[in-house]
């Protein structure tokens, strides 16, 4: 079916035949996108036309307007109406009833209607004063009515516009802004807002305002395109939703992909984050344009009336070799020659970067469009520059995306091609997998005076993740992809193998750190046989807080500090040449000995609550860190005495979560009973936190801990009461738990490593299933990623030996069995 039949479908059935053909021209597969957005416009303007006329509606001194996106023509599946109703003001009455004539037949539709009434006046006076309406009025379209009334709105309206554009369009950044600061960057978000969100719709909207007012003009190139590419996925949205939402939530991305031929949602997201990245970037040129521009105006009466009659010539301030300041922006000097000199774009980045100050666009694209490529390897004054861009901290982000929004950063380093708006499908990551590689540059940055390579740690920081682009495991993908890089841009081959261990082992310390015995002299040789120097190992240290600070908010704390601390002072001394010896049971303390000692008398569990601190840090560990100076809370310690007995970690596990405690750390051992007293105690010395309100009282966790020993309490049905009184939110289907063994991880145990969905309750079904497997735990290493809990167990048999090979994999098995149940 054609344009033209859709229409006379319309035309012939009245209000049911647009209905009907609005349905089809949606169906139809053959159409969308633009064309189908255009198909839908004219469609409606036709309809809404023969409404008008069949309302009797009077050529003279009264017409229907589009406005807003419809006036665009940009009318999605689900997009409302926006209409102005505009008269004269003759006859108020008969406008009344039009108006009614107009607005029911839509409403009678299900269609959602953004409607006004008003005179030419009551239309400037609403859009002086709210700037929304200004910016639908700049896309009026005629549909019906008195044509003349409508061009002399429009110029008008576009006259009123270019008159206060210096007044509103610092109104229009600022409204821009907020929106910003409240809905996020688009090019981030796994969820993202298509119109809302920095660097959507609204934004494309605001660029097409500030080129209508003549002051300044977005860069064209690509914009379009990504505006049709956020627009297509808009449609796509309504139509597998059914729904008016510009919200991409994850349950739908599939869908969405299919309606647009992609393979698959990570492709879907990307090309969204490309098209957003295109607008943001155009946003940041262009906003920065109209401050020079409104500078200019403010500034140049001053001027004349200083130096007199003639225009003032910009000052230009020498930043380094080809490259100058103008305007508050960093431009290429008169006597560059791009063509002839290959490190000018590092140059002019680092530069910029050093000096706070934004790269021109017009430097940007002679730039790309003129310089030769880098030999290999690189010359070190390239090496040395791209070291400089990297570590001068956060004014990197602007000047790297500048870059890359032409290209430039493919052409250096062609791999990040692969990493260039990749989605990280986890809530624990902030960015982009590019945009995380360059916030753990800006991180290690803060960090370049503790080590004393600053500038391997700083590429390391670069390219740790490179590997993400790439089937399999990216740290093993990415210390090849490393290798490559590094001697290509110019490195020995020494310097090569250390940024190639950084990258393979980026995730050494605090995988380790956190969910291994480091009382186990087999952890701690594993590690200094992964990083070999004191050198290497002071880097890892280094990049490990840097790539968990710029990975977001849960991936780092004090807690997961202490413990990768601690395991870089135990390798270092490796390293030293330090013997490490078998560890002997340790002496219990005075408090745990007094502990045990009641435990045994009352025939019960005894508990005792210690708050822990970190100790202050080094001050000038503390200003590269920017850490507070005030210590931060690790949690809470539990010692818990009780005869030696079965169930014991299941119930502690149990009682925990009963009162919404989070295990951080946990060790369990069997502790001997001094001399003359027959039997043994368990101590059980875990660290906690309280996910929300304050710790509960020691007596009461007693109390309860007793019950559930002795069976009197029923955890499992308090956790699924709990549970079924409050229901977790839908989302995504998370991945199924994966338990393995890690055979060579100790010596002295089976340690056996749990990944799955964390949740309340997580830790007492896992003690649960042990107690079950009929193994003992020597001591639990509980660490929390987002939604992912990463929890290791070293278990012996109940002679205290190491679990044989094939009984080790039962016991993992049944653990995953148990978590799927």
């Amino acid at each position: 079916m054609t344009s033209t039949d859709v229409t006379e479908e319309a035309e012939d059935s009245g209000p049911s035949g647009y209905a009907a053909a609005r349905l089809r021209l949606l169906t139809e597969e053959a159409r969308s996108g633009p064309p189908r957005r255009t198909a839908l416009a004219e469609l409606t303007d036709d309809w809404l036309s023969g409404l008008f006329a069949a309302a009797g509606g009077p050529l003279r001194g009264v017409c229907l307007i589009a406005v807003g996106g419809y006036g665009r023509g940009e009318l999605s599946p689900r997009s409302d109406l926006d209409l102005l109703l505009l008269h004269d003001g003759s006859d108020d009455k008969a406008v009344a009833a039009l108006a009614d004539r107009l607005w029911y037949p839509v409403w009678d539709l299900g269609l959602a209607l953004d409607h006004s009434v008003r005179t030419p006046a009551q239309a400037r006076r609403t859009a002086g004063e709210d700037l929304k309406v200004q910016l639908g009025l700049l896309d009026a379209r005629h549909l019906a009515g008195d044509l003349g009334l409508t061009a002399s709105l429009r110029t008008t309206v576009l006259a009123d516009w270019r008159n206060q554009a210096p007044r509103r369009l610092p109104e229009l950044q600022e409204l821009c802004a907020e929106r910003a600061e409240r809905q996020g960057e688009l090019q981030y978000l796994l969820e993202p807002d298509l119109k809302e969100a920095r660097g959507g719709l609204r934004d494309a909207t605001a660029l097409r305002a500030v080129a209508a007012s003549w002051l300044a003009d977005a860069p064209r190139e690509g914009l379009a395109d990504a505006r049709r590419r956020l627009l297509d996925v808009r449609d796509a949205l309504h139509l597998a939703t059914g729904r008016a939402t510009d919200r991409l939530a994850l349950q739908e991305q599939d869908q969405v992909a299919a309606e647009l031929g992609l393979l698959d949602a990570d492709t879907l997201l990307r090309q969204v984050y490309e098209a957003a990245r295109v607008i943001s970037y155009a946003g940041d040129v262009t906003w920065r344009e109209v401050g020079r521009v409104l500078r200019s105006r403010s500034a140049r009466p001053r001027l004349r009336a200083l130096l007199g009659s003639g225009r003032p010539v910009a000052e230009r301030s020498p930043l380094a070799e080809g490259v100058v300041e103008q305007d508050g922006e960093v431009v290429l000097a008169r006597t560059a020659r791009p063509e002839r000199d290959p490190v000018l774009p590092l140059r002019a980045a680092a530069a910029a970067a050093q000096a706070g100050l934004p790269l021109s666009l017009h430097a940007v694209r002679l730039l790309a469009a003129t310089v030769r490529p880098l030999p290999t390897p690189w010359p070190a004054e390239a090496r040395e520059q791209l070291v400089t861009l990297l570590g001068s901290g956060r004014p990197t982000v602007e000047v790297w995306e500048a870059l890359e929004a032409e290209g430039l950063i493919t052409r250096l380093l062609p791999d990040w091609e692969r990493v260039r708006c990749r989605p990280q499908r986890n809530a624990v990551h902030l960015w982009t997998v590019d945009r995380h590689l360059i916030e753990t540059a800006v991180r290690a940055s803060g960090f370049t005076r503790r080590v004393h390579r600053p500038d391997l740690l700083l590429v390391a920081a670069l390219l740790h993740d490179i590997g993400k682009g790439w089937p399999g495991d990216h740290s093993v993908a990415g210390e090849t992809i490393a290798r490559d890089v590094a001697a290509r841009i110019g490195f020995d081959r020494a310097d090569v193998t250390v940024l190639a261990t950084l990258v393979r082992h980026h995730l050494l310390l605090v995988e380790t750190a956190t969910r291994r015995d480091l009382d186990d002299p087999a952890t701690v040789r594993a590690v200094a046989e992964a990083v070999r120097t004191e050198q290497t190992l002071e880097l890892l240290h280094a990049l490990t807080e840097a790539d968990a600070l710029a990975t977001g908010p849960a991936a780092w704390s004090s807690w997961r500090g202490s413990l990768v601390t601690d395991l870089v002072k135990r390798v270092s001394a490796v390293l030293a040449g330090d013997r490490l010896e078998e560890p002997e049971a340790a002496a219990p303390t005075a408090e745990q000995e007094r502990l045990a000692v009641e435990a045994f008398r009352t025939g019960g569990p005894v508990l005792a609550l210690r708050a822990q601190t970190e100790p202050p840090a080094d001050p000038e560990r503390a200003a590269d860190a920017e850490q507070v100076a005030d210590p931060e809370p690790l949690g809470v310690e539990l010692l818990i005495a009780v005869p030696d007995q079965a169930g014991v970690l299941p119930a502690v596990a149990g009682v925990l979560a009963m009162h919404r405690l989070t295990v951080r750390t946990a060790e369990l051992r069997s502790l001997p009973l001094p001399s003359g007293v027959e039997g043994s105690v368990l101590l059980l010395d875990w660290r906690v936190a309280a996910e929300y309100g304050s710790l509960p009282q020691a007596a009461r966790l007693r109390a309860d801990l007793v019950r559930a020993l002795d069976g009197s309490l029923d955890i499992a049905g308090r956790l699924a009461e709990r549970d079924a009184a409050y229901p977790r939110r839908r989302g995504v289907e998370p991945p199924p738990p994966r338990v393995t063994v890690a055979p060579a991880a100790s010596r002295l145990a089976t340690v056996i490593e749990v990944r799955a969905q964390d949740a309340p309750g997580l830790l007492f079904r896992l003690g649960r299933a042990l107690e079950g497997a009929r193994v003992r735990v020597r001591s639990a290493h509980v660490s929390t990623l987002g939604s992912n809990a990463v929890d290791a167990f070293y278990v012996t048999g109940p002679d205290g030996a190491r679990l044989p090979g094939e009984e080790a994999g039962d016991v993992a098995r049944a653990l995953e069995e148990a978590l799927r149940a």
